[in-house]
């Protein structure tokens, strides 16, 4: 029998002909650095341009770069799942496939799991990206922190090395709605976040498009906080609240001065109001009551059409 790889490298792949010569070629320099046994798996997510034939290729001339390919695109978090559920490593790494997370960080991460952490992620502290879109993950990771009721790093994505037992439980929770990086932290055991300077993409364009970004920070929003059920409580408070201060100022002006504000006006501004916020709360209700029918369905997460490993 073939002895099982020490250490297991996930890399999702999805239309990223371009970069794949340069992410075979670092990666493979990085992990040979390690002097230790290790296998790469690229996942290919249903990529419509020349990614899995590239792929295949460089599989044949070393088979410890492994390749997957799933029966279409299931998404980012689907196809790192994909990969996990393969991996035979002892210490399982993540990255993604567009070369911004530098794969010679590994080396790091691999040296501190020895020394006893069972997580260690990498920390953005620069990203080459445009300042709105900058901005907006500065203020999504800290909101979603004050809110979660397990703290995610801040800063913090997917690429990070675990050991198995950790990998074993995240495996254990086949979620639908899928925040790897929150399950990750979720499951405890020591861990240690690294910094590191986030570079621009080595080729071709992002493949992340607001809508699946968005999703995704839905996903950590929905998935580790119950803030918006709280909120919209809260909100009901401060409706029965507001409405009842309304009330007594009509009732105190109608007594001591004889008046009282146009009847339509008041009605209408009343209904659209209370309208909103009963649209609000029906809305986060059905967004948990939809989570909940997804989960029940039980599907899986990915379909794998080939493997090469």
């Amino acid at each position: 029998m073939t002895e099982s790889p020490h250490i297991s490298i996930i890399i999702p792949v999805y239309n990223e002909e371009a970069v794949i010569d340069e992410l075979f070629r670092q990666t493979m320099s990085a992990m040979n650095l390690l002097d230790t046994s290790f296998e790469v798996i690229c996942v290919d997510d249903g990529s419509q341009d020349k990614s899995l034939e590239k792929l295949l290729a460089y599989h044949r001339t070393d088979k410890r770069f492994k390749v997957v390919s799933l029966s279409r695109n299931f998404g980012h978090q689907a196809a790192v799942l994909s990969g996990l559920s393969l991996a035979k490593g002892e210490y399982i790494g993540m990255m993604d496939g567009d070369l911004q997370d530098p794969p010679e960080m590994f080396a790091s991460f691999y040296n501190k799991l020895r020394e006893g952490f069972d997580v260690v992620y990498g920390v953005r502290k620069n990203r080459k990206e445009g300042v709105g879109k900058k901005m907006a993950y500065w203020l999504y990771y800290r909101l979603l922190n004050r809110m979660a009721d397990t703290k995610i790093p801040l800063d913090s994505g997917d690429f990070c090395m675990v050991s198995r037992r950790v990998l074993d439980q995240m495996l254990d929770m086949p979620e639908q709605s899928l925040y790897l990086r929150g399950i990750r932290a979720w499951v405890g055991f020591p861990q240690l976040g690294l910094d590191y300077e986030r570079a621009e993409r080595f080729a071709g364009e992002p493949k992340y498009t607001f809508k699946e970004l968005f999703q995704l920070a839905y996903n950590g929003i929905f998935s580790f906080s119950n803030l918006p059920v709280r909120l919209m409580r809260r909100l009901g408070y401060l409706t029965i609240i507001g409405s009842t201060l309304y009330g007594l100022k009509i009732l105190m002006s109608y007594f001591l001065y004889q008046t009282a504000p146009p009847g339509f006006t008041t009605l209408a501004l009343a209904l659209i109001f209370f309208s909103g916020v009963q649209l609000i709360s029906i809305g986060v209700l059905g967004e948990y009551v939809y989570r909940t029918y997804n989960e029940s369905r039980k599907r899986p997460l990915f379909i794998i059409k080939e493997k090469h490993l």
